[in-house]
């Protein structure tokens, strides 16, 4: 049973990983190694907070073994007391067994610390090697395999240099101290606990932010009002970047025209100017032809070979914020548009809940039979709202627990940490499903709350995920880089938690195989009875800044728009995107209204018939003039191309 459970820990992570890297990049265009490493990144991160509740269930059995080993129960006395001598002696082992029952999903010794040992030194690879050099290589706008590699080697040698002289400082440190012996042991840990500082540093600051604005999340999102004023507020941010992505993308698209007038087909880097061609849209391609052949004999200085290279870095950049920013406004459309008509079902006295956008009116069968417009109603108009406040609830009650716990974790005499009397209680009733639950719910919660922020944060353009398959290498990658830093130190807080790390509970239990890899965190004891103890503390006064939006009334003053409710600006910019949202709604209704007028006589059924018909008739390549041809079945004239008599004859064989 343990292998299976295993197994489809495994599979299941890996199918979850899988899901999100399709959600935010892009399978078919990007290139394999970024979203291989991105894939492997996120994997091992999610299976260590999937597999280390099992790791803990195994640890208390171990634990519970060895307890009863020492200090036999007295009910294993008395069974060793009732046995007759001519009866065979129970066995000692027995009766511990009897004692303490293996757990369903018991993982033997020497599975776990192989493979935390693989799953957390190849994740350490990526966040600190792998994963910063494939930034930078996807970012080069070189134009082959070598000289993208030499501007990643050169951008991260800074980076490289700074860790390597941190590395030394810890060395020269630990050679220098008289109580330390200097053995490869030891220079591990610290590797280790430096690695785990840094983590641990983000980790609470993100954390701070996630416990307060997850569960008010849910709560506002309750209000189809606040949702749709939040909503008109990022159209009009939205619709801003859009003039600007479009106006960049033109700015770039006129380099691209002047370098692709003034290096000729014969240029010896004519090569990179197709190259940088072919990453350019669609309708600038075409326009770019027509350029060259109005160009006349115009000669212009022809670029280097370095221009071309930020020239083709640019072009990438301008492209992928010009789609990025064009899905976004799609988005924001549809979404405006369905809380106007949940607005409106809502005063509606039929309770059928009817769409204005297109593309739901047009949903699946499958939506429409199960997710039908009274469903809907009932969903939108009356369940969703205690649905949504119920659930804030239950996520501000985990929140609460969550930073008691982190604030009383470190006092083991008595019990504060509302974790860790959770699994202790269990651990009494030797209830190893309780134990598992109540560590994958908790630790879960703690993931959502780091991982959602990791995914909400925007850092200019330079980091930012996109979903619709809009996020760029850069930032999948960089995502990776925080997930694998992330996770070893927040599941080393949550061992601390429920007081399984005795580096800060300082008890005498057998530790987890995670624990045993990472090593024993004492060897620096600044760190583990300082640092680790109090600076978790801190996440009280995030939550705090959090819930009174200091951040973001901060980057407020700073010019950088946040939706602010008593915010004279943020009034002014909802304003403004009700505007945009009733406009684009005007285009929308005037579109379907022309195509209305074109065709009032016809049915559905008869205008796509006819559609189709004109498209067997028009999609034939025109040889010298166009012929006015009749459909005789609809009345409905077209302009066809007057071929020869084949041609003829495949008309005729088509009206037939």
């Amino acid at each position: 049973m343990s292998g299976a459970a295993l197994a489809v820990v495994v599979v299941v992570v890996f199918l979850l990983a899988l899901y999100l890297l399709q959600r935010y990049g892009d399978l078919r265009r990007q290139q394999r190694m970024v979203l291989l490493g991105t894939l492997l990144s996120w994997y091992l991160c999610f299976l260590i907070v999937f597999i280390l509740p099992l790791d803990v269930s195994t640890t208390i059995y171990k634990q519970c073994i060895l307890d009863n080993a020492i200090h036999p129960t007295s009910v294993t006395q008395e069974r060793r007391t009732n046995q007759t001598d001519d009866n065979s002696a129970v066995n000692p082992t027995d009766s511990i067994l009897k004692v303490c029952e293996e757990p369903w999903s018991y993982i033997p010794d020497a599975i776990l610390p192989v493979f935390w040992r693989v799953v957390y030194w190849t994740s350490q690879f990526l966040t600190w090697l792998l994963l910063p050099f494939m930034q930078s290589y996807a970012r080069s706008g070189a134009f082959s395999r070598v000289g993208k590699i030499k501007t990643a080697l050169i951008e991260n040698a800074i980076y490289y240099g700074t860790y390597l002289l941190i590395f030394i400082s810890l060395l020269v440190y630990v050679a220098a101290h008289p109580q330390w012996k200097f053995t490869w042991t030891e220079l591990q840990t610290i590797g280790i606990t430096a690695a785990n500082t840094w983590g641990l540093f983000l980790l609470v600051l993100l954390l701070g932010y996630g416990l307060v604005e997850i569960p008010r999340s849910y709560w506002l999102a309750s209000s189809h009002g606040y949702l749709l004023a939040k909503t008109y507020f990022k159209a009009a941010k939205v619709a801003t970047e859009k003039v600007a992505a479009e106006e960049n993308l033109a700015d770039v698209m006129e380099e691209v025209a002047g370098v692709h007038e003034s290096v000729r087909y014969n240029h010896c880097l004519r090569k990179c100017v197709d190259t940088i061609i072919t990453k350019c849209p669609s309708e600038y391609k075409e326009e770019l032809g027509r350029t060259v052949e109005s160009s006349g004999g115009e000669q212009n200085v022809p670029p280097t070979k370095r221009g071309l290279i930020k020239l083709h870095k640019k072009v990438i950049s301008a492209v992928q914020s010009h789609g990025q920013t064009q899905v976004q406004w799609s988005i924001l459309l549809e979404e405006a548009f369905h809380l106007e008509d949940v607005a409106k079902s809502q005063s509606s006295p039929i309770r059928q809940f009817i769409h204005s956008s297109p593309s739901e009116r047009h949903a699946s069968w499958i939506h429409r039979f199960i997710y039908t417009p009274t469903v809907e109603w009932y969903w939108e108009c009356v369940l969703r709202q205690g649905f949504y406040r119920l659930l804030a609830v239950l996520l501000c009650l985990l929140s609460a627990a969550v930073v008691w716990s982190e604030c009383t974790f470190f006092t083991t005499h008595p019990v504060l940490s509302l974790f860790a009397v959770f699994v202790q209680m269990a651990e009494k009733k030797h209830n190893y499903i309780c134990i598992e639950m109540v560590c994958f719910v908790s630790i879960l919660f703690l993931c959502v709350c780091v991982y959602s922020t990791v995914f909400r944060i925007r850092v200019f353009n330079y980091y930012y995920l996109v979903p619709h398959h809009q996020t760029d290498a850069y930032s999948l990658q960089f995502s990776g880089m925080l997930f694998c830093r992330l996770t070893p130190p927040l599941c080393l807080n949550f061992l601390g938690l429920i007081h399984m790390d005795s580096a800060i509970s300082h008890q005498d239990r057998i530790q987890t195989s995670y624990t045993s890899i990472m090593g024993s965190m004492r060897v620096l004891y600044f760190i583990s009875d300082g640092f680790y103890i109090y600076y978790p503390m801190l996440v009280l006064l995030l939550c705090f800044a959090t819930f009174y939006s200091l951040g973001s009334r901060c980057l407020n003053l700073l010019g950088f728009h946040q939706y602010i409710t008593d915010d004279h600006l943020t009034a002014d910019l909802v304003d403004e995107g009700r505007e945009l949202i009733r406009r684009e709604r005007r285009k929308i209704q005037k579109a379907e209204d022309g195509e209305n007028r074109r065709w009032p006589s016809h049915s559905p059924d008869k205008t796509e018939r006819m559609w189709s018909r004109r498209e067997a008739y028009c999609e034939i390549i025109p040889v010298m003039k166009t012929h006015q041809t009749e459909d005789p079945q609809e009345g409905v004239t077209f302009l066809c191309p007057l071929l020869g008599q084949a041609s003829l004859t495949m008309f005729d064989t088509l009206e037939a």
